[in-house]
């Protein structure tokens, strides 16, 4: 039987498919430097060798592991083309499956070198997203007893609606990075492309900014420490959203301190845990809430990172490798 929570999530998801007004955001990944081409398609191809990340997350697993985000990518960068190019497969899954959305993203950045301690990157992003909703388990307000809750059969017509929809998006971002500052733009879903099941509804535009730098402590010392101030603002419709926090490294341990939170308050914090070899990383990280479902069982977040290291030919000094934080 769906719970108190997945059926709240479902009413809220009719809205969101049948609506003209209603507009939803994207997932939201707490490790945002470890899910790269998911943050800013100008990151496709920005480490020296090729890569592949693995990212998951579980949100509020209180309720049973209703909403499940994860991702595979890998990126290059290719000196032929004069970038890198990028590939992306994401499934956000909400309301015990009820509704399903994956993304297939194909990715092109550009590189500019500005000179030796500087370059810029443009990146471009082609998608096709997929959205899958289960009529079979949505409720509506036609169920309802006053007294015994949902017991009637609705009068909707759920046979006849449709189950699927797809379309493609467009997205497009800019990086710029030296040895020990970095920054960037993206803005995602730039068409707005119609994401309703029934009637319009617009996926709106989601702008990111980034910034952040490094401060290495005793640099050429066998114990040198490296801590990483950084911000991230999100904004999709009306849902705005800052992330500011702090790394530190200390030979093959990192450990990240950082607060979410929305314009009227603060929603959480987030720890984390992450081990850096020549070859891998990885990383844990948890979302303590600090929200009003704080005092119910749904709090927390986990979420988990692995990134591959691939072997390739060193560019030499020719190549600017970026040094912003790694989860």
């Amino acid at each position: 039987m769906l719970n108190k929570f997945s059926k709240i999530f479902i009413a809220v998801s009719v809205c969101l498919f049948m609506s003209n007004e209603a507009s939803a955001q994207d997932p939201a990944f707490s490790q945002f430097y470890a899910n790269p081409l998911y943050l800013n398609p100008a990151f496709a191809g920005t480490n020296e060798c090729p890569r592949v990340n693995l990212n998951y997350r579980d949100q509020w697993p209180g309720i049973g592991r209703t909403y499940i985000t994860n991702s595979v990518s890998y990126d290059q960068h290719i000196s032929a083309i004069g970038g890198g190019l990028g590939i992306l497969v994401a499934q956000d899954r909400a309301g015990a499956g009820n509704l399903n959305t994956t993304h297939v993203t194909l990715q092109y950045s550009y590189r500019l070198k500005i000179n030796n301690q500087f370059a810029m990157k443009a990146g471009f992003e082609a998608s096709y997203r997929m959205i899958k909703l289960d009529w079979g388990n949505l409720t509506f307000g036609d169920m309802i007893d006053s007294k015994k809750g949902f017991v009637y059969n609705t009068q909707e017509d759920i046979i006849n609606n449709p189950t699927t929809k797809s379309f493609p998006d467009f997205s497009a971002g800019l990086l710029g990075y030296s040895k020990n500052l970095f920054f960037g733009f993206a803005a995602h879903h730039i068409t707005q492309p119609d994401q309703g099941f029934i009637s319009n509804s617009e996926l709106p535009t989601k702008i990111t900014v980034h910034a952040g730098g490094n401060i290495v402590i005793n640099e050429y010392s066998h114990n040198s420490f490296t801590i990483s101030p950084n911000f991230l603002y999100q904004s999709q419709a009306d849902f705005q959203q800052f992330n500011y926090g702090i790394y530190a490294k200390k030979g093959p341990v990192v450990g990240g301190l950082w607060a979410r939170h929305s314009l009227k308050n603060i929603d959480s914090f987030i720890l984390m845990i992450g081990l850096i070899q020549d070859s891998f990383k990885f990383g844990y990280s948890y979302d303590i809430t600090l929200s009003d479902l704080k005092n119910s069982n749904t709090l927390g977040a986990h979420e988990l990172s692995f990134t591959l290291y691939m072997p390739c030919r060193s560019k030499g000094k020719s190549y600017n490798t970026i040094s912003c934080p790694q989860f």
